[in-house]
């Protein structure tokens, strides 16, 4: 059953037919990029802002790169066809850093379906999947859960929650203040921070990002690729394959859903105000926030975020964190979150890193 646009609906047969998937591991699909070259870790910096030369220096790689190395993780899914996905967040637990040459494989199940309410499209089914990371050693580095809301195109464009958001607009000192922020952004680097010196309460230095414009494409094809192919033959091969993955454009041309990312009249189509950006790009910025501020000593434990709002293009983001406890063994957790210009917070999530000690010593 669809509705006169052509969107299916989510009916009880096709959601019956993917809860038969749970606990069934998920066919791979192949990643962007399959080992930590110096050059993917490069183009990974690049894409998200990041300018701690100590990941090339010490041949090391951000722990968010894991993004461009399996597509579940970044937002892939199956099932449900015709249905819109929108990626929610990720909860990533390392078990050790990523080395340059690494050679690193997700594999995948689906873990749950859950309903929820939902404001922009009346009815979300939250589509979650685990991928459990391993090196060319078979070490678990890292295992995520990863989940998107799954949405009607067409009940969410009708409900039209965001339409009464305006494109942004800046005047000449708020793209000062923005540029000022950028000069002043910290980065701890080699200066150990101590777990002995953090104080419960006290905030992380702001890492401003934005504001994204028309490159956006540019960005994720520097650092994570794009989930469906760019060249034209292998995208109708694509397409052709799973006919619900592609939407006509107006020349009748079959697209990826992807086009939401830039296509103002597709994100409109599906209840955006305008084209907005990857989510996960965010997730990746908070880690950047919090690799900033721990020092190149500290270990990133666990970042688990989730996307709340759209960030459309022209949006600036402030990511933003605080201390909110500590534990013995140098254990720090943090509470953090982004906002935009106009003071909504678009994501929102926790991180837990392990910082060296003082030593009774010094």
């Amino acid at each position: 059953m669809t509705r006169q646009t052509g969107f299916p609906v989510i009916t009880a047969e096709a959601l019956a037919d993917l809860r038969r998937r749970i606990g069934v591991p998920v066919r791979r699909p192949e990643p962007y990029i399959e080992t930590a070259t110096r050059d993917a870790v490069r183009h990974w910096t690049a894409g998200i802002g990041d300018r701690n030369p100590f990941w090339l220096d010490a041949g090391v790689a951000p722990p968010t790169i894991l993004f461009a190395m399996d597509r579940i993780v970044s937002g892939y899914v199956g099932g449900l066809p015709g249905i819109h996905a929108m990626y929610g967040g990720t909860d990533f637990r390392w078990q050790r850093p990523i080395r340059i040459g690494d050679a690193i494989v997700g594999d995948s199940v689906l873990l749950d379906l859950v309903e929820k309410p939902s404001q922009f499209a009346r009815r979300a089914i939250q589509q979650i999947y685990r991928t459990t990371f391993r090196n060319q050693t078979r070490d678990i580095v890292c295992e995520a859960d990863s989940w998107c809301f799954r949405t009607e195109r067409d009940t969410a464009r009708e409900r039209g929650k965001y339409s009464a958001v305006e494109p942004p607009r800046y005047t000449e000192r708020e793209i000062d203040a923005i540029a000022a922020a950028y000069r002043k952004e910290e980065v701890r680097g080699r200066t150990p921070r101590y777990w002995n010196d953090v104080t419960v309460g006290a905030a992380l230095p702001e890492v401003v990002k934005g504001p994204p414009d028309g490159d956006v494409r540019h960005r994720v094809r520097a650092g994570v690729g794009e989930p469906l192919r760019a060249r034209p033959r292998a995208r109708l091969r694509d397409v052709r394959a799973s006919p619900a993955l592609g939407i006509p454009n107006a020349s009748g041309v079959p697209e990826p859903p992807e086009r939401v990312h830039w296509d103002e009249a597709m994100a409109q189509a599906v209840g955006v105000p305008g084209a907005y950006d990857y989510g996960p790009e965010r997730v990746a910025w908070l880690g950047h926030l919090v690799t900033n501020w721990m020092g190149d000593a500290g270990f990133l434990r666990r970042l688990n975020a989730r996307v709340l709002r759209h960030n459309l293009i022209g949006d600036t983001t402030w990511c933003r964190g605080t201390v909110t406890g500590k534990e013995p063994g140098g254990v720090v957790h943090l509470a953090l979150r982004a906002d935009n210009q106009r003071r909504e917070t678009t994501a929102s999530g926790s991180a837990t890193v392990v910082l060296p000690e003082r030593s009774a010593a010094s």
